[in-house]
């Protein structure tokens, strides 16, 4: 009986020995998550159905990010509701203004998320947790009331895509332009309710915090989730942030797949998403004339510390150009502080970037950083649909931190190269 890790993993929290693609089976989860837009809505629900007390209280996360610090006054009222609800329901992993973070930077840093867990998230991005070898997925809000209530969601086993990433990247590539190739190649359908098991020597060079990036975009691809299995390099991001037992899987060598996709990565340079859709990629040279009026360096795909190392190194000893908003958002508290001790905030601030308290802000939309009419953006975030940071007639440009931070110096989309002699 041939499995994948995905298959494995779901078997293993559904109590049976095998599961094939296509089966329906109701399985336990061992996270169940939301934030300040999709609780209130799973709160709701909860009560609805007449749930009086969640089934643990400790395997459920409620983190307060999306519009938080509040903007206005409905915002403040959705982070009340999901407060309150944390408070009546004493949840162990509420985390308050000046503690949170944004949801998947702040849980795997935390060691809340590990191998062999079986996630859920009302948010599409749950799927990040798989660069750990869990098993992540997003649901809908009225899934998520029903595993507060039961700690069980339903799934359809997903078909499995496997992608080979062979040799080692080039200088200044890093695993936002390995998805971003991928996305490109595949399309923003390519691997539609797919689970996406990312495997290859190329990820032995890559840190955990690119590979966090990679999973967090596989539902850019309309991926189930992205995956792949725990290394070396796992096992020390985990070792001092586990508080908990944890079980590693791998795919059995001979398990079945729908598709096997080979990727020379020596033929990958760093890329661009264009608008407006993720899967608009070309190399940075292709869009290299195109001017910019903002730059965003964080989100859950890129605000982790290294992506933040990475910007800094380009951007040191520069100025931001004149017309051109640089803003900085760490994705944890832990982050921020870690960035004011190596000396990166510094850096920033210097070069005349605004750094953020951690938050989502602009990437959807929200606030600190809102798009006006023709106004253009090169971010480090993970989609770029028409208005999604503003104007309906603003433009988006998806990139690495290292692009992001060598366009805001030149005020047009720039090759880091270009502003630096050194390699990442």
């Amino acid at each position: 009986m041939r499995m994948t890790i995905t298959q494995k993993i779901l078997a293993k929290h559904s109590g049976k020995i095998f599961v094939e693609p296509g089966e329906l089976i109701m399985a336990e989860v061992d996270l169940a998550l939301a934030n300040d837009i999709t609780g209130p809505v799973a709160i709701e629900e909860f009560k609805k159905a007449g749930g009086r007390k969640v089934f643990d209280r400790e395997k459920i996360a409620l983190i307060p990010d999306h519009f938080a610090p509040n903007k206005d006054i409905k915002s403040a009222e959705l982070c009340k509701a999901l407060r309150e609800f944390a408070k009546e329901q004493q949840i162990v992993h509420y985390y308050e203004v000046g503690r949170m973070g944004i949801e998947h930077a702040l849980l795997p840093e935390q060691g809340i998320v590990l191998p062999g867990d079986l996630v859920i998230g009302a948010d599409s991005h749950t799927c990040t947790y798989g660069a750990l070898g869990a098993f992540s997925t997003g649901v809908g809000s009225t899934d998520l009331a029903f595993a507060m209530m039961t700690g069980k969601c339903w799934f359809k086993v997903p078909e499995t895509i496997k992608f080979i990433y062979h040799g080692k990247p080039n200088p200044w590539v890093t695993g936002k332009d390995l998805i971003l190739h991928t996305i490109g190649e595949i399309g923003v359908d390519g691997a539609l309710y797919m689970s996406m098991e990312f495997t290859g020597e190329a990820l032995s060079y890559l840190t955990v915090d690119e590979r966090l990036t990679m999973a967090n975009m596989a539902i850019e691809a309309g991926g189930k989730n992205g995956i792949m299995e725990p290394d070396e390099k796992t096992l020390e991001y985990i070792k001092n942030r586990a508080k908990r037992s944890y079980e590693i899987f791998v795919s059995d060598d001979n398990a079945d797949y729908s598709q096997i996709i080979d990727y020379n990565v020596e033929d990958i340079q760093p890329k661009v998403a264009l608008p407006h859709l993720p899967e608009n990629v070309v190399n940075v040279e292709e869009a290299q004339n195109i001017s910019i009026d903002q730059v965003v360096i964080g989100s859950c795909t890129n605000g982790r510390l290294e992506d933040m190392r990475v910007a800094a190194k380009v951007i040191k000893s520069h100025k931001v150009h004149p017309y051109v908003r640089l803003i900085v958002i760490p994705a944890t508290q832990q982050v921020y502080q870690d960035m004011i001790k190596e000396g990166i905030t510094e850096v920033f601030i210097q070069a005349g970037a605004v750094v953020s308290t951690p938050t989502c802000g602009p990437c959807l939309g929200g606030y600190m950083g809102i798009l006006a009419k023709g106004e253009r953006a090169i971010a480090t975030t993970n989609r770029n649909f028409v208005g999604r940071m503003g104007h309906p007639e603003s433009e988006v440009y998806l990139s690495s931190p290292a692009v992001a931070a060598a366009s805001a110096i030149k005020g047009k989309i720039t090759h880091p190269a270009e502003v630096t002699s050194n390699d990442i």
